[in-house]
């Protein structure tokens, strides 16, 4: 059987009275509660028509509750569509027409208007963080025990959607042999035990949080602190409990900027891991003197989750996203041609391996435009050095062409980020007369009180050539993020495309630097 939830079941503690999460109020979910809790789930699904290979689409706040449906309907064979708590009904609708979901599950508090006009050919029941739910209801009526439905390596288990690098979102399609490749492969590299406790922070709506620390902890017996959110306060206090945590970028500046961040804080633990976002390599070095640890930065994409991590043994490179996992295969190519490149030259990550996703759902046009000789196209731009490390240059969309010359966003942002002057950068480009575009510097200064941006120019001078360089910098107290932590440059570039055009550019900025998404 290749049901990912029967080849997870493997790794679970002999004592099922062990730990799987620790969660608010004091409360212990055991593994014997979670397989009796999984089943109730699962058995519920049956309840209200659900069968096996029927999309269940959920948004609803991180709860306990949730990752319980989750495993419930990789249980029941059912696949899980987790959505962004942040997404409006517009987008929803979207979502739900395309899916075409058996069963919609949505907040108790945001339950109103989907019971009064519910999606086509959809069930609408509620999940609360709180256990009010109709869903949970319906669950806690039902058997502890279910018969797991037999699933082939490729029979799908979720559906997340991504807006890639063109058009309307698209379904990635991942299968249970995908998720099972990567959790295993991912346990082992990590060195995951029993013994582990994870300090789980991240939301479960995607592939970092739900796939990733999820998938990883059950493969390995081990257990989760449950934090519905990232607090400071509350993950300061859970450190000393961790072993392991995951973040974002985000996390990690936060922590940094908290004095409480100490060596002793963080004594417990045995390795800090970071996703979903570029590491600025000044806080993987901030991090490593102020914790002892050097983050582990890795690569993934809600096509393939994990492609590539900084070793667990062996030397860990800021600005780096480490070799491909076992089992991997990436090359670099030529955008245009897809002629393969030598190591060091810059062009387009393609992936191939276990990982990588079915295709686009409802969309078989558009997964073949996708793959190359079995390879996925990732839109992403890297190289790969002679010790083979891939770096990240930015996604291709980013590209900035400056006067003909290509200017790489990730390299000009590493060079800004080594001045002590800057917390946080991202380099856009925007519409420039002369030169089709101009590079522009959206910085976070450390200090706030910090807005001299000639000084900063002047800095760059003899660090990068001079079309590299930015025309403009512009200061604002953050950038804009979205839910993981993920810098919205196209937001950015919105904001600031008439920044070449203005006659009084810099009241704009003033008047949007504070916005954030």
């Amino acid at each position: 059987m290749s049901n990912l939830y029967t080849l997870l079941l493997d790794a679970f503690p002999a004592d099922r009275t062990r730990p799987f999460a620790f969660l608010p109020a004091d409360r212990v979910m055991s593994y014997a509660d979670l397989e009796a809790t999984s089943a109730r789930y699962a058995n519920a699904l049956r309840k209200l028509g659900v069968g096996q290979g029927d999309r269940v689409a959920v948004q609803v706040e991180k709860c306990i509750d949730m990752l319980m449906l989750y495993l419930g309907c990789l249980r029941a064979g059912a696949i899980f569509l987790p959505l962004n708590t942040a997404y409006t009904r517009s987008e929803v609708d979207y979502f739900l027409a395309d899916a075409e979901p058996a069963l919609f599950v949505c907040d108790v508090t945001a339950a109103s208007p989907w019971t009064a006009s519910p999606p086509a050919r959809a069930v609408v029941r509620t999940l609360g963080v709180d256990g009010s739910g109709e869903l949970q209801e319906l669950a806690a009526a039902q058997p502890g025990e279910f018969a797991t439905v037999d699933c082939a390596a490729d029979h799908l288990a979720a559906i997340l959607y991504t807006s890639g690098t063109t058009g309307r979102p698209k379904g990635a399609m991942l299968s249970h042999g995908n998720l099972a490749s990567n959790a295993f492969t991912l346990r082992d590299a990590w060195r995951f035990t029993g013994d582990d406790v994870l300090l789980h922070a991240l939301p479960i709506f995607h592939t970092h949080g739900l796939f990733v620390a999820t998938n990883i902890t059950l493969a390995a017996g081990a257990s989760l602190l449950f934090l519905p959110r990232f607090d400071c306060d509350a993950v300061i206090a859970a450190l000393p409990q961790a072993t392991v945590m995951m973040g974002v970028p985000t996390f990690y500046i936060r922590l940094l900027g908290d004095s409480r961040l100490d060596r002793d804080l963080v004594g417990h633990c045995r390795l800090f891991i970071s996703g979903s976002a570029p590491l600025p390599a000044d806080i993987h070095r901030e991090f490593a003197a102020r914790s002892g640890h050097a983050i582990l930065e890795r690569y993934g994409m809600t096509e393939t989750n994990m492609n590539t991590s900084n070793p667990y043994d062996g030397e860990r490179i800021a600005g780096t996203v480490g070799p491909p996992l076992p089992g991997v295969s990436i090359r670099i190519t030529d955008p245009e041609s897809g002629r393969e490149l030598t190591r060091g030259e810059i062009g387009m990550i393609e992936v191939r391996g276990p990982n990588v996703f079915q295709g686009y759902w409802k969309l078989p046009e558009r997964t073949a435009t996708e793959f190359r000789d079995g390879y996925f196209i990732t839109g992403d731009l890297g190289f790969i050095d002679p010790s083979g490390y891939v770096s990240i240059c930015g996604r291709q969309k980013d590209l900035i062409i400056a006067g003909g010359f290509n200017v790489y966003p990730a390299e000009v942002e590493a060079v800004i980020a080594e001045f002590d002057q800057v917390r946080e950068v991202a380099v856009i480009g925007v519409p420039h007369a002369d030169l089709g575009e101009g590079v522009v510097a959206v910085v976070v200064p450390r200090d706030p009180a910090f807005r001299d941006e000639n000084a900063l120019l002047e800095l760059l001078d003899g660090h990068l050539a001079r079309f590299k360089q930015p025309r403009r910098v512009v200061f604002v107290p953050e950038l804009a993020k979205n839910t993981m932590g993920k810098v919205q440059k196209a937001l950015l570039r919105e904001r600031y495309r008439t920044l070449f055009g203005e006659s009084k550019p810099l009241k704009v900025v003033g008047e949007l630097a504070g916005r954030s998404a």
